[in-house]
């Protein structure tokens, strides 16, 4: 618990922000599953599983940094876990979370980067708004697209939205 103290403590005098401190693997899947990605930064044993287990039910979003001795940390090629021997330094713990931070951030930013996925329903009111403005306008599909993209960041509003206003304004009703 001291160790948990102090990392807490070096951790927040360098503006990381630390959500809790656990002792034991329930507590800490309670808190993870709250978040939606971070590091979980823990020893060798918890009181109720060891490591090895909680890696097991890391959510997605999350990494692992593992302080332990030497004799437990040596060979731990896995994935989202990146382990620091005991006893720890300073400023290794804080390159290695920055690291760790950085990893997250870029996984964040491609994340957000991907189209979004859509329902049937939806494609299908993008369909027949670019429809409606190739037929009355004489656009491309091309430009329909462009043209509903375009009205869309001018009007801060999402596609599918523009598109719903397209049909409502240039429908027959």
């Amino acid at each position: 618990m001291e160790v948990a103290a102090s990392v807490k403590k070096i951790l927040a005098q360098s503006g990381y922000s630390v959500t809790a401190v656990c002792t034991t693997g329930a507590q800490t899947l309670q808190s993870m599953h709250s978040l939606e990605e971070g590091i979980l930064i823990c020893g060798y044993r918890f009181s109720d599983m060891m490591y090895e287990e909680m890696y097991e039910y890391l959510p997605p979003g999350f990494q692992m940094l593992l302080i332990a001795s030497a004799a437990n940390v040596m060979d731990r090629e896995v994935n989202n876990l990146v382990c620091l021997p005991l006893p720890i330094k300073v400023h290794a713990l804080l390159q290695t979370v920055e690291m760790m931070e950085y990893t997250i951030s870029r996984r964040r930013k491609k994340r957000k980067s991907l189209p979004k996925e859509r329902s049937d329903e939806e494609r299908q009111t993008l369909e027949e708004a670019k429809a409606v403005l190739m037929s009355r306008n004489g656009l491309s599909e091309e430009e329909a697209h462009r043209y509903i993209q375009k009205r869309s960041m001018d009007n801060g509003t999402g596609l599918v939205e523009t598109a719903e206003m397209i049909l409502s304004l240039m429908g027959d009703g």
